[in-house]
C-alpha cells in the first residue's frame, strides 16, 4: 500500500516541453483523487528544465523533508551543444541572436579546454533566463522582459567531462557526458565552453541521466507513474495520522527511557566520585 501522506518518493523521466511543477501538479492531483484530500503535500528535488529530459525525483508528505537531501546528490546529464552560434537563453527557448566562425576548432582544442578550464572546482555564472533570485524576482521573469541581469558567479564542482560525439569538421555539434555538483546550469556551462573554444555554442538538448544514485532506467514515465498511481491501494490520511501518532509516541517512550538511563548512569558516576568519608582513630 501507498503512504503518499507519510511519504513516498517517485522517479520519473520528465517528458520534453513540461516544466517540473507540471509534472508535480499532474502527480498532486491524481493523489487527491485516490485519497479523497486536498492535503497532499508534492514537491521535485531539483528543477529541470522544460526542454530538458530525464530524472526527475518527487517527494510527497513527509518525505519533502527529504528534498534538500536528495537534489544535494551528483547529477550526470547528456549534452548536445551547437558550436558557432548563440541564444539569449543559451538553448532553443529563444532565437539565435549571434552566430560566430567555428571551423577553427578541431577535437584536440576541444578535449585541451574541457580537461584544463572544465574539470574540478569552477566559477559560473547562472543564466539570466534561470529561476536564480534577483530582489527576490526569478531572474528569468526579468529577462523575457528584456532587462538587464546581473548574477553573481557560483562555485561548482565538474567530476567529470567526456565528449561523446564529436560532428566536427563537418558540422558544429557536440555531445558531451557531464558529471557534476548540484547548483550547475548545463545551459551555461554551453555558454562558457563556446567562448573557452573562441566561439559560441548553445544547447540543442539536455537529458538528466542520474541523480545521486538513481539513474534514469531506474524511471518511470510519467504516464507509466499515472497508470500506477491509478492501480494502488492507499493508506487513508486518517490511518496515517493514526500510525504517525503512535509512532511518535513510541518514539517519545524510547526517548524517555534513554534519557532517565542516561541520568541513572551519570548519578552513578558522580556516586564513584565522591572520596569515602575519614573516619577518626581511637587511640
Amino acid at each position: 500500500m501507498l503512504n503518499p501522506i507519510e511519504g513516498e518518493i517517485f522517479c520519473i523521466d520528465k517528458p520534453l516541453r513540461m516544466t517540473s511543477f507540471a509534472a508535480v501538479k499532474k502527480v498532486r492531483a491524481v493523489l487527491r483523487t485516490h485519497l479523497g484530500t486536498r492535503q497532499v503535500k508534492v514537491g521535485h528535488a531539483g528543477t529541470l528544465d522544460p526542454l530538458a529530459t530525464g530524472v526527475l525525483l518527487l517527494c510527497t508528505g513527509h518525505a519533502t523533508k527529504r528534498i534538500d537531501e536528495l537534489q544535494a546528490g551528483v547529477k550526470e546529464y547528456i549534452a548536445d551543444l551547437r558550436l558557432g552560434a548563440t541564444t539569449p537563453s543559451y538553448d532553443l527557448e529563444t532565437e539565435v541572436d549571434e552566430t560566430y566562425e567555428w571551423h577553427h576548432i578541431d577535437r584536440a582544442l576541444i578535449d585541451r579546454v574541457l580537461h584544463e578550464q572544465f574539470t574540478g572546482s569552477i566559477e559560473q555564472v547562472p543564466p539570466s533566463f534561470s529561476a536564480c533570485k534577483i530582489d527576490g524576482k526569478p531572474a528569468y521573469k526579468l529577462a523575457r522582459k528584456g532587462q538587464e541581469v546581473e548574477i553573481r558567479p557560483k562555485t561548482l564542482v565538474i567530476d567529470e567531462i567526456e565528449v561523446l560525439h564529436c560532428g566536427l569538421p563537418d558540422e558544429p555539434t557536440l555531445q558531451i557526458r557531464v558529471v557534476c555538483s548540484k547548483g550547475t546550469y548545463i545551459r551555461a556551462l554551453a555558454r562558457d565552453i563556446g567562448v573557452a573554444l573562441g566561439s559560441g555554442a548553445h544547447l540543442t538538448a539536455l537529458r538528466r541521466t542520474r541523480v545521486g544514485d538513481i539513474t534514469v532506467d531506474q524511471c518511470l514515465t510519467l504516464e507509466g507513474l499515472v497508470e500506477k498511481l491509478d492501480s494502488e491501494t492507499y493508506v487513508s490520511p486518517e490511518q496515517a495520522a493514526a500510525e504517525r501518532l503512535e509512532r511518535e509516541r513510541q518514539e517519545n517512550r524510547e526517548r524517555a527511557a534513554r534519557q532517565k538511563a542516561e541520568r541513572a548512569a551519570r548519578k552513578q558516576e558522580k556516586k564513584c566520585e565522591v572520596p569515602p568519608k575519614r573516619t577518626s582513630q581511637i587511640k
